[in-house]
């Protein structure tokens, strides 16, 4: 039963006394979710809304789907927590399914931690371990999670906060297109974010590195979605200076662009992947997927308490099987490739939109107050969230100026499901005081 207003209001005063402050909510207004289903949630009040973030990019197989819950409560009977000390079957037959749907299927072994942050340290790790080099490249405008270690990675100081600069990490310029750091225009550009990680890495490094990591599309970043030649430029770059490729595909593997990973539509084999996200639809796992060689090379001791986590790592299984069996790469590309046509309408129709941007199920609209200056309408992003949410559609923001409306629904959604997000969508830009 729907909960009365005194019942949301005294939730959200709790909230603010019993958690941290640092815990923020999209709205001016938190919005209490109650309950979801497929690519809906509900809120307290009993209002349905169209879930088009998926749970920042994280519900890929639909909310509560029926063949991940059944695999769910199946193992939560049997068994739900040994620790990595013991091999389970659930984690064992995980780690095998993403050596099979790896790139080239040359990664193939696993190490299960609890969030993407995890994965990214191991994956740090081990790009340490295998070079016997320290220095990482990072990217500008990238994210790599909530950890000191990851703060460090990422490459935004709002995601930053007060950490220290990491040791041993530089950033490069990343593949930002629409707004260039070198001021050129693809392709006459030559590709000069990719060239210039030479000059970076001779300059501002010892000359030697461990390793490079990159989302393949920037998440929180705004869905920065490089040129195809870009991470075959940097990779070889990389490699030449005694590094690994470590792609961090916490957002965009598990089928969000139409392939198992990201970094697919590059034409490039990582030495190292990461996961979370949408791996688990929902539930709480991280992986760090490495070539053989590169795993075995990580010689010391170590264990994560709920890393492999049984009944995650069924859920995660399920996951995986459920989008092979219903050919949700094909219809993630298919509705992804809908979902854009019907942005770029939008686009033509409204100045406020800047750039559209984005792979299969991960598109981004940047909006801008003058598409000259480019100036960032942040101020009218907050509010088409809002407007949005008036509407029952649930989208997402990011960028560095928080002028990005990020759109991830789940994989198994249809061209239909498109159309009624554009029927609230539209609205919502029209609604705009000043668009």
């Amino acid at each position: 039963m729907p909960s009365n207003r005194n019942d949301r209001d005294e939730l959200i005063l709790a909230g603010r006394q019993y958690l941290f402050p640092a815990v923020f909510h999209f709205f001016d207004r938190p919005l209490v979710v109650e309950r979801a289903k497929d690519q809906y949630v509900w809120d307290s009040a009993g209002k349905q809304y169209l879930d088009f973030f998926g749970g920042i990019v994280t519900i890929s197989v639909g909310h509560l789907n029926d063949r991940v819950n059944a695999a769910i409560h199946q193992q939560v009977d049997r068994l739900h927590h040994v620790s990595t000390l013991f091999p389970t079957r659930p984690q064992i037959d995980l780690a095998a399914k993403l050596a099979k749907v790896s790139p080239d299927g040359k990664l193939t072994k696993s190490f299960f931690t609890n969030s993407g942050s995890e994965a990214n340290e191991t994956a740090i790790q081990l790009a340490r371990c295998y070079t016997g080099n320290t220095e990482i490249v990072a990217l500008r405008h990238s994210y790599h999670g909530r950890t000191s270690g990851g703060r460090a990675l990422t490459g935004q100081s709002v995601w930053r906060g007060p950490e220290a600069p990491g040791a041993g990490v530089v950033h490069a310029h990343n593949a930002y297109c629409y707004r260039c750091p070198f001021g050129k225009t693809y392709p006459s550009c030559d590709i000069a974010c990719a060239t210039d990680v030479k000059e970076l890495i001779e300059t501002s490094t010892s000359g030697t590195v461990a390793g490079f990591i990159a989302e393949p599309i920037q998440g929180i970043g705004g869905f920065i979605t490089p040129p195809k030649e870009y991470f075959k430029i940097v990779t070889d770059i990389v490699r030449e200076h005694g590094g690994i490729f470590v792609c961090d595909e916490v957002q965009a593997a598990c089928g969000r662009t139409g392939r198992w990973f990201g970094i697919e539509n590059y034409d490039v084999v990582p030495e190292v992947i990461t996961l979370a996200k949408g791996l688990g639809n929902g539930l709480p796992i991280g992986a760090t997927v490495a070539r053989p060689e590169i795993a075995d090379s990580m010689r010391f001791l170590t264990l994560s308490t709920f890393g492999g986590n049984p009944v995650t790592t069924a859920a995660a299984a399920a996951v995986v099987d459920f989008i092979a069996e219903q050919d949700l790469l094909a219809n993630s590309a298919h509705v992804g490739a809908y979902l854009a046509k019907q942005l770029a309408a939008l686009q033509a129709e409204f100045p406020l939109i800047g750039d559209v941007r984005g792979v299969g199920l991960m598109q981004a609209l940047e909006l801008v107050c003058d598409r000259q200056t480019k100036e960032p309408a942040s101020r009218q992003t907050d509010r088409l969230m809002e407007e949005a949410r008036e509407r029952g559609l649930l989208i997402g923001k990011g960028g560095l100026y928080g002028n990005v409306i990020r759109i991830s629904p789940p994989l198994n959604i249809s061209t239909a499901d498109v159309d009624a997000f554009i029927a609230a969508f539209r609205p919502a830009l029209c609604a705009l005081p000043d668009r």
